[in-house]
């Protein structure tokens, strides 16, 4: 039998999801709706090795439905033929038939976030029988507000109220443990909480995540 669709979030790395995203993957959960990640790069070794564990754990704190490693080589995306970065994203579409995907912002400082972005909008281009009818970026923190002004800029258009949500997304950051830095560090669990109040302030509610719409089918 089919799997339902559901909405897919595609990761450089192991903890971008929920920098990103990790209040909205919960309210998508608690409407019903089942939530899979891909993530691209880290082969599984070092320090990849304890974020892979860390996002199994977050998986369950999340109830994310699916989880896949594109074992990439981290911080070296720039060596890989970006056709093979698109095949794994076409690969995971194909297979979840997702209706919404949430990647990583192309404007991030980190060539791991451009590359996942360039990759994902290359296969989410739309193709008639597509079933993705909406594609959202995401920041993350120490890379998406560290990239030069020369780059495209995070200008958020639509906005997700996490404010019952942002405990869990906290607690989940405390996974990935060491990735976390201490304050203020741009990467540190004070920073994160001050990004969702600055964000829900925005739109008038205690939390919220921001994103970029860079295409929506009505």
């Amino acid at each position: 039998m089919p799997q339902t669709a559901g909405e897919l979030v595609i990761a450089p790395h192991g903890l971008d999801e929920v920098l990103g995203c990790g209040g909205t993957i919960q309210r998508i959960r608690t409407a019903g709706q089942p939530v899979d990640l891909l993530v691209l790069f880290g082969d599984g070794t070092g320090r990849d090795e304890a974020r892979r564990a860390a996002t199994g754990q977050v998986m369950d704190l999340l109830d994310i439905r699916s989880v896949r490693f594109g074992g990439f080589p981290e911080n070296r995306s720039d060596t890989v033929p970006l056709a093979e970065l698109i095949g794994t994203v076409e690969a995971a579409v194909s297979d979840l038939q997702p209706k919404a995907v949430y990647v990583s912002h192309g404007g991030s400082l980190n060539v791991d976030h451009q590359n996942c972005f360039k990759a994902a909008v290359t296969a989410l281009r739309p193709v008639p029988g597509s079933s993705v009818r909406a594609i959202y970026t995401y920041e993350i923190q120490s890379s998406t507000d560290w990239a030069p002004h020369s780059t495209e800029p995070f200008l958020p258009t639509r906005y997700v109220d996490i404010s019952d949500g942002l405990e869990t997304k906290l607690e989940a950051l405390q996974v990935y443990g060491e990735e976390m830095r201490p304050p203020p560090h741009a990467r540190s669990l004070a920073s994160a909480e001050q990004l969702a109040r600055r964000h829900g302030a925005v739109i008038g509610v205690a939390a919220a995540e921001a994103f970029c719409v860079i295409r929506e089918i009505v």
